[in-house]
């Protein structure tokens, strides 16, 4: 029988937010996957844990995965583990996982801390639809094609950035989005300089002109206002709410995304669709 793949979530900056699931799971497993065994070292030696690790991050996840995943398919339990936050999102951990699921051996989340969730929640914008950017490519062909796919976007943005690229990147927001554009500057999440700055693009690459960048970010950007279709029909908009529904959504949930993007009565759509389905 093949072991368990743990994907445990660690610190993004204070340590007492290491949960005791997690502390136990890492007491508990065979060996430990982590991004840099130095900085998982560290970690492990607060909390008391003695357990062997392995090297596994995005220069080596092709060699290592299958090293990994061996020892799981042998029976060995394995614990997942990146420098801060959750393994696997926007992380190779992800190949890890996929690795895993295709051979049949059990994955197994110990929440915790996601920096993008985080900041999303102190951000003050909407966060009831968000899309997650990751970072933006340093490639100038490819940002640019990544921020005009999204210059319509209207669910609430989530970027991560560096420090020394903060400026260019805040300056290419702008460009893209306009300087109007509400953004929250959420920078060194749960650590003792911890701070969000909630302002407007112009504002912010204002501010960042005159002061230096310190810590890493988490840039939370307000999505576009949807555009009414003044040329969609009811019957259209009905048909729009149920092919999401068809999809998995509920028919309350289909009918208010519908309006958002058109205009058209919410309440109008859900009594339409649901006459349709009768």
């Amino acid at each position: 029988m093949s072991g368990t793949l743990y994907l445990v979530a660690t610190p993004i900056g204070n340590l007492g937010d290491l949960s005791p699931r997690a502390v136990e799971t890492l007491g508990a497993v065979d060996f430990i996957a982590a991004e840099d065994t130095r900085v998982t070292l560290k970690l492990l030696n607060h909390f008391g844990v003695k357990k062997p690790l392995v090297s596994y991050h995005e220069h080596n996840a092709a060699a290592a995965g299958q090293a990994v995943l061996s020892r799981l398919l042998a029976g060995e339990s394995c614990a997942l583990v990146t420098d801060a936050g959750t393994p696997a999102i926007s992380d190779p951990g992800e190949l890890l996982v996929r690795l895993c699921a295709g051979n049949g051996v059990e994955v197994l989340a110990v929440p915790g801390c996601c920096a993008a969730v985080n900041a999303l929640a102190v951000s003050g914008l909407p966060t009831g639809r968000f899309t997650f950017e990751g970072f933006l490519s340093v490639n100038k062909k490819s940002r640019r094609e990544h921020l005009e796919s999204l210059r319509d976007e209207t669910r609430t943005m989530i970027f991560h950035e560096a420090p020394h690229k903060l400026l260019a990147t805040l300056a290419d927001l702008c460009e893209t989005f306009g300087p109007d554009r509400q953004i929250a500057l959420c920078r060194e999440l749960t650590k003792l300089h911890e701070e969000t700055r909630r302002c407007t693009l112009g504002e912010a690459v204002s501010y960042y002109e005159d002061a230096a960048p310190r810590g890493e970010y988490v840039l939370v950007l307000a999505g576009a206002e949807p555009r009414a279709d003044a040329a969609l029909t009811l019957e259209e908009g009905t048909s729009q709410v149920l092919a999401l529904v068809e999809s998995g959504q509920r028919l309350k949930d289909a009918a208010k995304e519908v309006a958002e993007h058109t205009g058209l009565s919410r309440n109008a759509l859900y009594a339409a669709a649901l006459e349709a389905r009768k």
